[in-house]
């Protein structure tokens, strides 16, 4: 049978995945898990990509200004979400009725029209040694139910005011932690092995490609613009998660 319709809808979704990561530091999972899901089931659409993930977000960390301060300020929150994906295990084989990605897409919509509306969310500086770990264990377990891993990291790094780049690394830091921990239950579940693994390096090819079309786009945007690029990105993969839980 000929694969290559199979094979170019694979390829332009990384491509797209990456070219959004590019823009706004996030949307590779999100997009992919949910467009993939038209052919293959979301267990597989996760392993497919780890590689694309562990990369691209390896190369966000890298071009980021301030790894280690963001790690030891980020180290409660990256902890649980590895406890919370662990406890979460099997989640993701389970999910029949795509109600995990209503929910979660409904919550993304309305998180960006909050932004989109100016409101500036902040957590105080107090908060965080027991505020990251709750949203660190909670991301886990949505990580494991959805293969996505935006909520609620997203919201919680974006209130902690970083500036662009710091908040993209930032990002990278937790996406990366998150897949690393996601790995273990696909490969405890017998959806990643050696095959999968080599169909997921293919992959990221186009997502890297994508990726650098879209950070070409991001160094040339200023702060304000990149703000509004990040809730209209959100507000779009929370729409579009919401699409796909309902169909």
């Amino acid at each position: 049978m000929d694969n290559t319709p199979l094979f170019l809808f694979v390829t332009a979704t990384f491509v797209l995945a990456g070219f959004v990561k590019g823009v706004i530091g996030l949307g590779l999972p999100t997009i992919a898990v949910g467009i993939l899901g038209v052919v293959m089931a979301p267990a597989q659409a996760a392993a497919l990509l780890v590689v694309p993930n562990l990369v691209t977000n390896g190369w966000q960390i890298a071009t980021g200004p301030k790894l280690g301060a963001t790690l030891k300020r980020l180290w409660p929150m990256l902890a649980t979400i590895c406890l919370g994906t662990w406890a979460g295990a099997g989640l993701l084989q389970q999910q029949k009725d795509g109600s995990a990605t209503l929910w979660l897409g409904a919550a993304l919509v309305l998180y960006a029209l909050v932004g989109l509306k100016a409101a500036k969310l902040r957590v105080p500086a107090r908060w965080e040694s027991w505020l990251g770990p709750v949203i660190g264990f909670t991301t886990g377990v949505v990580t494991a139910a959805t293969g996505v891993f935006v909520l609620p990291a997203v919201p919680y790094l974006q209130a902690l005011g970083f500036d662009k780049d710091e908040l993209v690394q930032a990002l990278g830091i937790s996406f990366i932690v998150s897949t690393l921990a996601l790995s273990f239950g696909l490969i405890g579940a017998g959806a990643l092995n050696g095959t999968v693994a080599w169909q997921s390096l293919l992959a990221l090819v186009p997502a890297l490609i994508g990726m650098g079309g879209g950070q070409f786009i991001r160094s040339r945007i200023s702060p304000a613009t990149f703000k509004i690029c990040f809730f209209a990105g959100l507000l779009t993969l929370g729409a579009y998660l919401c699409w796909r839980g309902l169909a």
